[in-house]
């Protein structure tokens, strides 16, 4: 088991006002610098209702923690999302991340891992390349930035081999990950789940993720 407090990993926020695009209501948020700083593109900030307002919206942030915008949206989510979007005046497109992150699968993907999301045995969802390079998330922060640490410290001791990975927290929640290859690209999805859930369980689910992306793919 490893303990909560090895996993917590220190990391700086940057305040930004955002407005909702409904009602104009402000509010200022605090964002991960370190999500900010991997995207080579724009980052896509989702905003559940409750947030700022009781409206559900997207703002999009980029590297300046400028917002370059705001959209509604007719779809709903529990927890507050980044993920990197594509930005055609951004002239940084090379890599795999950004290769996916331009393509119609990885929206796909992105809706299939919100709805496995439902606060009681999922409680989020996430995609990273092997480098800990966040694609995706809906998880907690502190959750969040224990993953990236763990990918990070696996790349740098070359471990992105290994296929599956699974954690205990010190609180019996748990987070399983499970490498995967799309479009030729290699990289990890991520559940984390409640204490109920036992390991079993949570690899059965991560199982069924993997199946539905692959025909996704198809």
């Amino acid at each position: 088991m490893i303990e909560s407090e090895d996993l917590t990993v220190r990391e700086d926020y940057q305040d930004i006002i955002v407005i909702c695009p409904t009602c104009k209501t402000k509010k200022d948020l605090k964002i991960p610098t370190k999500i900010i700083n991997q995207a080579k593109q724009l980052t896509t900030v989702s905003i559940p209702s409750g947030t700022v307002c009781e409206h559900s919206f997207q703002s999009f942030v980029d590297k300046n923690y400028k917002i370059r915008g705001y959209q509604k949206i007719d779809f709903e989510f529990s927890h507050m999302e980044f993920y990197e979007s594509a930005d055609a005046e951004v002239e940084e497109t090379d890599g795999p991340t950004v290769n996916l992150s331009s393509q119609q699968l990885f929206q796909d993907i992105i809706k299939l891992l919100r709805s496995y999301v439902d606060d009681k045995e999922i409680l989020g969802s996430g995609l990273f390349n092997v480098d800990g390079h966040v694609l995706y998330s809906s998880l907690p922060s502190n959750t969040l930035f224990s993953i990236i640490k763990e990918f990070e410290v696996r790349s740098e001791k070359k471990l992105s081999s290994l296929k599956k990975m699974y954690l205990e927290l010190e609180n019996d929640q748990k987070i399983c990950s499970n490498y995967i290859n799309i479009k030729d690209m290699r990289f990890a999805l991520v559940l984390f789940f409640a204490q109920t859930v036992k390991l079993g369980m949570g690899n059965l689910y991560l199982n069924d993720l993997v199946k539905k992306i692959r025909k996704l793919e198809n």
